[in-house]
């Protein structure tokens, strides 16, 4: 029976993580992610989420 290998994968996962980590940080730290942006999102994840209460007419919008 063959060994399967995985801490390779975790290796490449956790680059990957880091990777994304850091250009979140030079993108929020050079203005191409504002304050702004994030509520936005936020707000459409919230909406996403809780959909049912947007139908009966609860504002998701953060100000």
């Amino acid at each position: 029976m063959p060994v399967r290998v995985y801490g390779r994968y975790r290796y490449y996962s956790l680059f990957f993580l880091l990777w994304v980590l850091i250009g979140i940080f030079v993108a929020f730290d050079r203005g191409y992610i504002t304050s702004g942006l994030l509520k936005a999102v936020f707000s459409a994840v919230l909406a996403v989420l809780l959909w049912f209460l947007v139908l009966l007419g609860v504002d998701l919008h953060l100000d």
